[in-house]
């Protein structure tokens, strides 16, 4: 992956082409549309639920917080109880499993480094079956647990029918998401957290300010003390994410007849942040695993136990997210970027880094300078993920429950890279154009 540099795309320019040029203008539309036909689907209900309470209890922070984060991240599905209640998150859920086999099972490595398209292909559709096996089990865990204390019917029934309209809605938005992909702008999944977190906004945001009118002098200090350490992390999060450690690279000479050709100055980008969002997606992923045991483990001390130590700003709770961010941006790393292919790319096109021989030399100084990369970007993530959490604690506002630092790497990484996408469309449309010309 080596990058000239060029000019990007003015804002100016990437709107004029995305109102005139008909590729891109088709696949906004498609995305925009898609995105409406999930967003309406949130409000068609399961039937037999009662609705109310359990919005209120969600809304209340039960079973642990862990339901209005997931409330958060359905974009309010999941307390309406509708068939999409679920959304992309099985889907997910199977995108870290199988990135998991891949790096522990050497046949499903082999199948997608080495078959190319065609083991891609057969990778994302294990990846589909996983999906769909995890959302049957999701599905039957919430039903028993709207079974126990909100449903109106009671019995196999409900609990059949309830897995059917969650899978089926599940899968619906799994389908999507891919479309999305294909056919869309931008990543599928990523853009339905990214709608789903966003539809959040006006109702934390009124939540605020009633709680500003309402509240004293020193509320009012907690909430701007809070929107200023957003603000820090909103500008922090953007500094990282287009973070790169540029190593310089050395062409060699060619000469063609006569003429002796010299290359121009190129660079190998390594990001600070390899993984974007994914750490720390997946670690908030699998921390909501053991809370969730406890609506099905009837023991009061692992109760007790969990309540005291998993809460978002217990120190155990913290201790483990920052552990598990640190080890999942070191895992998501060792899948995006590879310095053995790296090294030996370089040496076929003659390039070298300065000063360092090629081959293994040059794949453990790739090595090197990545993992100080990775731990600097580790160390970030655990920072944007904790710091919001116990600045909200300490000042006691409430109303941003659920909407943590996590939403908003969610929100920032996902709105830059969609961003970069549709400069790179903007760039193929302005060479097509040349060619034309």
């Amino acid at each position: 992956m080596v990058v000239s540099q060029g000019r990007s795309p003015s804002a100016q320019e990437t709107f004029l082409q995305m109102a005139q040029a008909a590729g891109l203008r088709s696949r906004l539309l498609v995305t925009v549309g898609l995105l409406i036909l999930v967003r309406l689907g949130i409000y068609i209900p399961v039937p037999g639920i009662d609705r109310a309470a359990f919005s209120e209890f969600v809304q209340s922070g039960g079973a642990g917080g862990v339901l209005g984060f997931l409330d958060i991240i359905g974009g309010g599905g999941l307390s309406l109880v509708g068939i999409f209640a679920l959304g992309i998150l099985p889907f997910i859920n199977a995108s870290i499993i199988m990135q998991l086999l891949t790096a522990a099972i050497p046949a499903l490595e082999d199948l997608q480094k080495n078959e190319g398209e065609a083991g891609r292909r057969k990778i994302s559709q294990v990846t589909r079956y996983v999906a769909f096996g995890w959302t049957i089990v999701q599905s039957t865990m919430l039903s028993c647990f709207l079974l126990r204390d909100f449903a109106f019917d009671f019995g196999v029934p409900f609990v059949v029918e309830t897995v059917l309209a969650l899978t089926a809605g599940s899968m619906f938005v799994m389908w999507v998401g891919e479309l999305i992909t294909e056919r869309g702008l931008g990543n599928g999944a990523s853009l339905l957290i990214f709608l789903n977190i966003v539809s959040s906004l006006p109702r934390v945001l009124g939540e605020t300010v009633d709680l500003a009118q309402t509240g004293d002098r020193s509320t009012i200090g907690g909430i701007v003390i809070l929107f200023l350490v957003f603000i820090a992390t909103i500008i922090g999060i953007v500094f990282v994410q287009e973070g790169t450690r540029r190593i310089p690279i050395v062409s060699a000479r060619r000469q063609v007849g006569r003429k002796l050709y010299l290359e121009k100055s190129n660079y190998l980008p390594l990001r600070l942040n390899q993984g974007g969002v994914m750490p720390i997606i997946f670690a908030s992923s699998m921390l909501i695993i053991p809370i969730s045991l406890v609506q099905y483990i009837p023991s009061e001390a692992f109760t007790r136990f969990m309540n005291a130590n998993f809460r978002a700003t217990s120190p155990l709770y913290i201790l483990v997210y920052l552990v598990m961010i640190v080890f999942f941006s070191y895992f998501y790393a060792s899948l995006v970027v590879n310095p053995e292919d790296m090294s030996r790319n370089l040496k076929k096109m003659g390039a070298s880094i300065p000063g360092i021989r090629p081959g293994r030399a040059t794949t453990d100084y790739i090595s090197k300078v990545l993992n100080r990369l990775t731990f600097l970007g580790a160390i970030f993530l655990g920072l944007v993920a904790v710091v919001p959490s116990l600045v909200e604690s300490a000042t006691r506002v409430q109303t941003f429950q659920g909407f943590g630092a996590t939403s908003l790497l969610i929100l920032v990484g996902v709105a830059i890279d969609t961003a970069k996408q549709i400069q790179t469309y903007v760039i193929s449309q302005r060479y097509e154009g040349m060619v034309k010309q």
